[in-house]
């Protein structure tokens, strides 16, 4: 049996018993947690080309293409090259940006090398994918800046003491015109111009640069550099990375295989990807509860792509607990607490996880939020005549907009609770009663119910006083 084997075997009862229980969650998180560290070199080829594919869009020209490149290269005594390519864009970085690296981790640990593109050449172009306009460039001291942020908050999941690090400047600096032009003689426009982001900016007369169209040529130079075996990257960076491919053939060298990453839904539930513009990330540098709090509040239907996204966790595994979830032997909230778990364990430690599930249930579980401690209080006799947007987004900034307090809405995610010695007693808000004013959602709701009343907003709570 394989290491993985091994564990997997060990994690088996666990999943089967009571994973409300912090024990049985503790010993759990431990395990899986572990296995970011294990030797993978044991599996075969095929299962290692299984195993990566698992947690991928794509895989060209196709799993079984990259289950030969490994055995072949096993058989010379070596791992296959892989590459990935980074612009250091921004100094925040979230909990989607560590998906491509949690893969290469995944490469590391089955004997692979990995080198990371530091695209201190391509970031003052700026990548334009899924952009809507051109990407202000970046300076040197903006790059060098962002990409220690990286390292820094990426390091948890991913061992950088253990890569090879390039910058593409090296290659791309030197290249001179005349060799540009024979290189773009041998490529199709129409290969440049069959990306749906520029054609929507052409038709809606945004703009585009000579340098943007250019981005995928400068990145499968990348690829023709270095002649890599393999190259990782956004599912939205498909025709970047097929670039590669082209100019690597066009050298008469072996083409690399691609493979794509899924991109990371946010938060909230809209469907948009995760990002720090639309507030629907989880921070990699945020305090531990807070981690937890924020995975807390997401949709249910969220667990598995996260529980693929960010866990160890076989497909076997993941399959094993939705199924509980679905036969209402697992309570979908004890699910997401492991799931909380295993993102600020890989971040901060079992200890601090298990920390922050236990702070979770004495805020959020208790049959009293009296017994919460301090709240913020929203004073209605002050603040009734404004809407119930208004007061979540300017009065306790608990939502970053109005939209994003509609979304809470449209998600049963934003409530009224009124507790009274019988006990409590939960409504839900329409999202029509979002732009009303505050005073007058109470009065309807409220009708007849007396005790101490509360605004609850995803994960967040306030008290309400003198309605």
């Amino acid at each position: 049996m394989t290491r993985l084997g091994e564990s997997v075997a060990r994690a088996s009862s666990l999943l089967s018993a009571d994973l409300s229980a912090d024990a049985t969650v503790a010993e759990l998180l431990k395990e899986t947690g572990e296995r970011r560290y294990l030797d993978l070199t044991d599996l075969p080829a095929k299962e290692q080309a299984e195993l990566i594919a698992s947690r991928t869009v794509e895989v060209l020209p196709g799993v079984d293409r990259l289950a030969e490149r490994i055995e072949e290269r096993r058989a010379a005594g070596r791992g296959l090259h892989i590459k990935l390519g980074i612009d250091p864009t921004a100094t925040d970085v979230h909990l989607g940006h560590a998906v491509p690296l949690i893969i290469l981790s995944r490469f590391q640990r089955l004997g692979h090398d990995v080198t990371l593109i530091i695209g201190d050449f391509t970031a003052k172009i700026g990548d334009p994918s899924g952009r809507t306009a051109e990407r202000p460039p970046l300076t040197d001291e903006d790059i060098a800046a962002n990409l220690a942020s990286y390292r820094d908050q990426v390091r948890p999941f991913f061992d950088f003491e253990k890569v090879s690090f390039r910058q593409n400047s090296e290659w791309l600096a030197p290249y001179t015109f005349p060799e540009l032009l024979g290189l773009l003689a041998q490529v199709p426009v129409s290969q440049l111009l069959q990306r749906e982001d520029f054609r929507n900016r052409l038709a809606s007369g945004s703009g585009l640069t000579m340098t943007e169209l250019l981005y995928p040529v400068a990145q499968g130079l990348d690829s023709v550099a270095l002649e890599c075996d393999v190259e990782l990257g956004g599912a939205d960076q498909l025709l970047n990375l097929q670039m590669g491919r082209k100019l690597m053939e066009l050298r008469g060298q072996r083409p690399q295989l691609v493979v794509t990453m899924p991109l990371i839904e946010g938060t909230d539930g809209t469907g948009a990807k995760m990002s720090k513009s639309k507030g629907n990330y989880v921070g990699l540098s945020a305090p531990a509860d807070d981690v937890f709090g924020k995975i807390m509040s997401v949709p249910d239907r969220l667990m598995e792509p996260y529980l693929k996204a960010w866990t160890e966790w076989t497909d076997e595994e993941i399959a094993v607990v939705l199924a509980r979830v679905a036969d209402k032997s697992l309570h979908p909230m004890d699910l997401k607490k492991i799931l909380a778990g295993e993102v600020v364990t890989a971040l901060y430690g079992l200890e601090a996880a298990m920390a922050a599930r236990a702070g979770f249930v004495a805020q959020f579980s208790k049959k009293s939020f009296a017994d919460v401690g301090t709240l913020p209080v929203v004073d209605v006799a002050e603040h009734g005549a404004e809407t119930v947007a208004a007061v979540l987004t300017k009065v306790l900034e608990f939502t970053p907009s109005a939209s994003a307090a509609r979304r809470l809405a449209k998600q049963n995610a934003l409530r009224l609770v009124v507790e009274a010695p019988e006990g409590q007693q939960t409504l839900t808000l329409a999202e029509s009663e979002v732009i009303r004013p505050l005073d007058e959602v109470l009065a309807e709701r409220l009708a007849g119910l007396s005790g101490a009343a509360y605004l609850k907003a995803g994960r967040k709570l306030a008290q309400l006083e003198g309605r």
